[in-house]
């Protein structure tokens, strides 16, 4: 018997474990052309911003030693469009619709966050935290607890009560779990981790930034190991709060590390940009894997590298469990 793929984040029932991340399928449609969207647990759309921005100038984006690096600059066409033209089409062919939410203010954020969990269809929002404050000097929201708990608070305020809250943390900060506990106390329904990794590259040819604006995020398998280590620190912390894992993703055997380390879902980026039917690759993979394990159910995964040493696996309590 196959076992059961299915998972929860909080209060919302996902079919798989396997999501996309957030900037690396767009609405769907560019990975639609290669598999069934509606076979994977959920499409996290590239953020949505309030109005159309044209984002950074090329080149956006270099490739790094198990990654890549990335400065687009949040391009996009803005939340009206979003809502009339590419959410409709990603609910229109089944799939499930995590929207994230970019802002460059606490405002803004709030306003993102009425008008898009108005709409029918939305599962669930994440918040990017990863976006300049304008008021602190144009550090990230993520840098500090209290500003990125400030948002999370106007965003859970002003969103729908039935459409949870993840917000996206950074993995290079002081103190991941302050930040997550701050989210947290800020009435955050779960936690997405992580975000990309600041960092630069410069081209031998030129010997310029390789990427427009020097600085970008590091993506891609490089980052895994410290993606799964703020996922394992932040469910210790906080045991009863839903997680979505991300950071390198590319195998079943990556997704199993992260639900091992507390996350309900693990989230397939950069490798979609080299192989656009990963994810239904990796689903596959899951499968297999967890036969191999001889575990029946996905929720008795998460969570596993907290318990004792040949402790059966079973995670019936655990925030993704059944």
């Amino acid at each position: 018997m196959s076992p059961d793929l299915r998972t929860r984040l909080g209060s919302v029932h996902l079919d798989n474990p396997v999501l996309t991340a957030a900037g690396c399928a767009g609405t769907g449609r560019e990975l639609a052309a290669f598999f069934d969207i509606s076979r994977i647990g959920a499409v996290i759309t590239k953020s949505v911003m309030l109005e159309p921005r044209a984002g950074r100038p090329a080149p956006r984006v270099a490739e790094t030693p198990s990654g890549m690096l990335s400065a687009t600059g949040l391009q996009g066409p803005g939340v009206e469009v979003f809502l009339q033209r590419d959410l409709p089409w990603l609910l229109s062919r089944g799939g499930r619709a995590g929207v994230s939410l970019a802002g460059s203010g606490v405002a803004e954020y709030a306003e993102l966050a009425r008008r898009v969990s108005e709409a029918p269809g939305v599962s669930f929002l994440e918040v990017n935290l990863s976006c300049a404050n304008p008021s602190d000097q144009g550090r990230h929201f993520t840098d500090d607890p209290r500003e990125a708990a400030r948002v999370v608070h106007a965003v859970r305020s002003h969103a729908r009560s039935d459409v949870p809250v993840f917000a996206k943390l950074a993995a290079d900060v002081p103190d991941p779990v302050a930040l997550a506990e701050a989210c947290a106390e800020a009435r955050a329904d779960g936690l997405s981790l992580v975000n990309t990794v600041r960092g630069m590259a410069i081209d031998p040819r030129s010997l310029r930034p390789a990427v427009a604006g020097g600085m970008g995020g590091v993506s891609g398998p490089a980052i895994r190991p410290i993606a799964v280590g703020c996922v394992y620190e932040v469910h210790a912390a906080l045991p009863e709060l839903p997680i979505i894992g991300s950071g390198g993703v590319r195998t079943g055997a990556d997704v199993l590390e992260f639900l091992a380390a507390g996350a309900s879902a693990a989230a397939v980026g950069t490798v979609n940009f080299h192989d656009p039917s990963a994810c239904v690759r990796i689903l596959r993979e899951v499968e297999e894997a967890l036969t191999e394990h001889g575990v029946r159910r996905v929720a008795d995964v998460i969570g596993a590298a907290h318990r004792p040493m040949g402790a059966p696996l079973g995670g019936a309590d655990a925030p993704g469990g059944a």
